[in-house]
């Protein structure tokens, strides 16, 4: 007998903007189904076998390891990626090579921050991290790659040594600044000390010069009284 196609039953998959989905039949890969209108047919043993979201995520990782100057130190790394959408077999190694890529992205992480960082001392881990983050992005898009994953970014967000070694540094920081605080003061009062010394010499030269002066002024005033008698007496001498 002819029967109708809508008395089998269905299932509508309406699919998101930001998604994909991956359908099976009899436990088998069949169709990718892309943004749009859909449907599954549970009675041809049709069922959808992976929901992937089509957004940027990130996943934060703490990676722990030890510098060239036996520093532990902790490294937090956020990886930014997608999906690859350039056509449907990266999708297929999107769902079907990892059972977790974030614990697969995380050993990646881990094995570029255990190999880089015991080459270097604790200070050039700071100077350098741009540079292991270039190594980070770099290890993950090659790897990363085959499982149909894009690496967009991976930067260093913090950095932080064991905590005992992050105390110590702040001490000596702190003693850094008590330093350049004391030096600036000395350098203070070096300057107010040759301000009053150049300001106490410039006063002692106005005064001597203002004593010379008045010396010169005065022994002026007695030759003139001198002259003034010798030409009195001369006037008053008889011819």
């Amino acid at each position: 007998d002819h029967r109708d196609l809508h008395s089998f039953p269905t299932r509508r998959s309406s699919d998101l903007q930001d998604v994909v989905k991956l359908t099976e039949q009899l436990g088998r890969f069949d169709q990718i189904l892309r943004p749009g209108l859909h449907f599954v047919w549970p009675c041809l043993c049709q069922t959808v076998a992976g929901t992937l979201s089509t957004r940027i995520q990130q996943c934060e990782i703490r990676a722990e390891a030890k510098t060239k100057d036996d520093v532990f130190v902790t490294l937090r790394v956020a990886v930014q990626y997608r999906i690859n959408m350039e056509d449907d077999s990266t999708i297929f190694n999107a769902n079907y090579k990892l059972s977790n890529h974030v614990q697969q992205i995380e050993a990646f992480v881990y094995d570029v921050v255990r190999s880089s960082v015991p080459k270097i001392a604790l200070d050039d881990v700071f100077v350098s991290k741009d540079e292991i983050s270039q190594e980070i992005k770099g290890q993950l898009c090659k790897q990363m790659a085959d499982f149909g994953f894009v690496i967009l970014a991976s930067p260093i967000t913090d950095i932080e040594p064991d905590t005992k070694v992050k105390t110590a540094m702040n001490e000596i920081n702190r003693a850094k600044r008590m330093l350049t605080v004391a030096e600036d003061e000395g350098e203070a009062t070096k300057a107010r000390v040759l301000k009053d010394a150049e300001a106490a010499a410039a006063a002692t030269e106005i005064q001597a010069k203002a004593e010379a002066e008045a010396k010169f002024l005065a022994g002026e005033g007695i030759a003139r009284q001198r002259q003034a008698i010798i030409s009195h007496r001369r006037r008053r001498r008889p011819r």
